[in-house]
C-alpha cells in the first residue's frame, strides 16, 4: 500500500464501513437528503470509476469536473482516483471562451456536468478536440449519458489495478493573475502538504496503513462542513481530510446561510470551512436577524482559506458565537497549508502566521531567505506540487531545485521577525507602487472594514500622474448606513494605516463581486475604480 489517495480511503472504508461519510441536504429538483455509510460511498465511486474505463478512458488521462457541490462530485472524485484517471476541477461559472480555453489547456478527454450547465457544454465542446465522453447530472438537457445511467452500468466491486504514490491529482487556479493554471501533485505530497498526513493538527502518519489503525481506534462525533464550492481546491481537499479522519462530511449544493445555519443545527456540525468575510459577514447577518437563536453549540471551529476573516467580522461573530475558535489558515493551490494566522493580526500588524518548518521568506531572485524585516516572497519545500500542467515557462518561474529539495516560490510578500513568524502582506501581483511606496490591498481592506458602515470592501491602484499609482476604496455599505464622504473613510483609515496607504477615491458599489467561493475579483475592482476616476 502507498500513500495513494483511493488506496487510503478504501482503509478507511474497510475499519468504518457502516459509519455515516457523506451527507447531503439539498439534493437538486426534491430538497430531499441523501446520505451514504463509508461502505455506500466506496461501492457508489468503484461503479463510477469501472464506468470510465468501461467508456475507453484510460488511466492517466484527464477528466474534468463541472459541478455544483453534491454527491455526485465526490463520487466521480473517488471514482477517478479508484481507475487511475486525473480529476480536474472546472469552474461553474466560466463562459464559453472560458471553457475552452480549460478543456483544451487540461487536455480533457471527459467531462462530468450538470445539466444546468449543458448550454455552455454544448458551445464549447467541438472546440476540445480531445474532449470525447460526456456524462450529464441531474434531471433535463440530452447532451451526454444521464449519470444514473452510467452509475447502474458500472459494477460496484473494486477490482481496479495497483495505484501508486505518483499517481496525479490536478488543480486548477482561479485565474486571479491570468488564464488559470493546472497545478499537478503527485498523491503522497498532497496527502501530506494538503491533507496534513492524516493529521492537519497533529502527527503525521509514519506509514500508509497507519491512517486506518488511528481511524478504528479512535471515534466518531466529528462533522466537517466545507461550504464553498466543491470546485476549489480548499474545499475537496476539506472533505477529504474529513474521510481521512472517518468522520462525517456534510455538504449544500450552494451557500445559503440560512440553510447553512439550519444545517449546523440539525446535524450537529462541529468544523466548517469558508473563504474569509464574503461568507462569515452573511452568517452573522442571519444569526443575528431570521436566524436568531439557531443553536452552534457544537461548533467547534470555523477556518478560512483563500480569504481573511477581518478582526472586525471575527469580533461579531464571536459576539454571537463566543466558544469557537477562528482559524484564519495559509495556503495555496501550489503549497497546500502553510500556517495559521497569530492571535495579534490585524491592521495594524498585518496578517502575522506562524509556519511549518518547511515554509520560509526568500529573495526571489537568489532564493535564499530574506533577513529579518525584509521584504520576501513565501516559499515552501518538500511536498510540493511538479508544476502547473502545459506550462513549462510558468513551472520555471515558479518551481525550482534548492540543496536537493523542490522547491515552490509562491506569489505572496511577506517579511519575517526574529521569532520566525511571517506577516503576509499580499499577492505581489496586486501590489499598488504610489510614489515608490508599496501597498497591499489587503492591510487597507481590513481597515474598511473596520469602519462602521462599511460591510465590504476590495482596493486597487488607479494611475495617477504624480505618483504612479494611488489607492481607491471601492466598498459596499451596510444594508441603511448613510453613504459616508472619502473624507470620513480618511480620517478612520488614519488610526489604522500609514499616510501614504489612505484611499485617494471612494467608489461605492451595490455589491462587491467576489467568485462564489468568496475570493476577491481584483480586475473588478480596479475596472470600477478607473471608471470612477475617468
Amino acid at each position: 500500500m502507498e500513500y495513494n489517495l483511493a488506496d487510503l480511503f478504501e482503509s478507511v472504508v474497510d475499519v468504518v464501513p457502516d459509519r455515516e461519510a457523506l451527507v447531503y441536504l439539498d439534493h437538486p429538483g426534491t430538497g430531499a437528503e441523501r446520505r451514504l455509510t463509508y461502505a455506500e460511498l466506496d461501492a457508489a465511486a468503484n461503479r463510477i470509476g469501472h464506468h470510465l474505463l468501461d467508456s475507453g478512458i484510460r488511466p492517466g488521462e484527464h477528466l474534468g469536473l463541472h459541478l455544483c457541490n453534491g454527491v455526485e462530485y465526490l463520487q466521480t472524485v473517488l471514482g477517478c482516483l479508484k481507475a487511475r484517471i486525473v480529476p480536474v476541477n472546472v469552474n461553474y461559472r466560466y463562459v464559453e471562451e472560458e471553457l475552452v480555453y480549460l478543456y483544451r489547456d487540461a487536455d480533457l478527454v471527459a467531462v462530468v456536468f450538470d445539466a444546468e450547465f449543458e448550454d455552455r457544454v454544448a458551445a464549447a465542446r467541438p472546440r476540445a478536440e480531445k474532449l470525447r465522453h460526456l456524462v450529464r447530472v441531474g434531471a433535463g438537457g440530452s447532451l451526454g449519458m444521464p449519470f444514473t445511467e452510467a452509475e447502474a452500468g458500472g459494477s460496484a466491486e473494486r477490482g481496479f489495478p495497483a495505484r501508486s504514490a505518483d499517481d496525479q491529482f490536478i488543480i486548477y487556479t482561479g485565474g486571479t493573475t491570468g488564464m488559470p493554471k493546472g497545478v499537478m501533485w503527485r498523491q503522497e505530497d498532497l496527502f501530506f502538504a494538503g491533507l496534513g498526513g492524516g493529521a492537519p493538527t497533529g502527527e503525521p502518519v509514519k506509514k500508509p496503513e497507519e491512517l486506518a489503525e488511528r481511524v478504528a481506534a479512535g471515534g466518531s462525533g466529528i462533522t466537517f462542513f466545507p461550504a464553498p464550492p466543491l470546485m476549489h481546491g480548499t474545499s475537496t481537499l476539506t472533505a477529504f481530510i474529513g474521510f481521512d479522519f472517518g468522520q462525517r462530511v456534510v455538504l449544500h449544493r450552494k451557500f445559503v446561510p440560512e440553510e447553512v445555519l439550519r444545517t449546523i443545527e440539525k446535524e450537529k456540525v462541529t468544523s466548517i470551512s469558508l473563504v474569509g468575510d464574503a461568507m462569515l459577514r452573511p452568517l452573522i447577518d442571519a444569526l443575528g436577524g431570521p436566524m436568531k437563536g439557531t443553536d452552534c453549540s457544537s461548533v467547534f471551529s470555523v477556518s478560512s482559506s483563500g480569504a481573511i476573516m477581518s478582526e472586525t467580522v471575527r469580533r461579531q461573530f464571536l459576539e454571537l458565537v463566543p466558544h469557537v475558535m477562528l482559524l484564519n489558515n495559509f495556503g495555496s493551490s501550489e503549497s497546500g497549508f502553510n500556517g495559521t494566522a497569530t492571535e495579534d493580526a490585524g491592521p495594524e500588524r498585518g496578517f502575522r502566521i506562524r509556519v511549518n518548518s518547511r515554509t520560509q521568506v526568500v529573495d526571489p531572485a537568489t532564493r535564499e531567505p530574506v533577513a529579518v524585516g525584509e521584504v520576501g516572497r513565501v516559499a515552501q519545500c518538500g511536498h510540493v506540487p511538479l508544476g502547473y500542467y502545459n506550462d513549462p515557462v510558468k513551472t520555471a518561474e515558479t518551481f525550482f531545485e534548492k540543496d536537493g529539495q523542490r522547491w515552490v516560490l509562491l506569489g505572496d510578500m511577506a517579511t519575517v521577525d526574529e521569532e520566525g513568524v511571517v506577516t503576509v502582506l499580499g499577492r505581489g501581483s496586486q501590489c499598488i507602487n504610489t510614489g515608490g511606496e508599496k501597498v497591499y490591498p489587503e492591510e487597507v481592506e481590513q481597515a474598511l472594514k473596520s469602519h462602521p458602515d462599511v460591510y465590504d470592501a476590495l482596493v486597487a491602484g488607479v494611475p495617477d500622474a504624480k505618483w504612479g499609482h494611488h489607492v481607491a476604496a471601492v466598498v459596499q455599505l451596510r444594508e441603511g448606513a448613510d453613504r459616508p464622504s472619502l473624507e470620513d473613510i480618511q480620517t478612520h483609515c488614519r488610526s489604522h494605516l500609514a499616510g501614504y496607504k489612505i484611499p485617494r477615491r471612494l467608489v461605492v458599489t451595490d455589491t462587491i463581486r467576489r467568485s462564489p467561493s468568496g475570493k476577491a475579483d481584483y480586475r473588478w475592482a480596479r475596472e470600477v475604480a478607473e471608471a470612477a476616476e475617468a
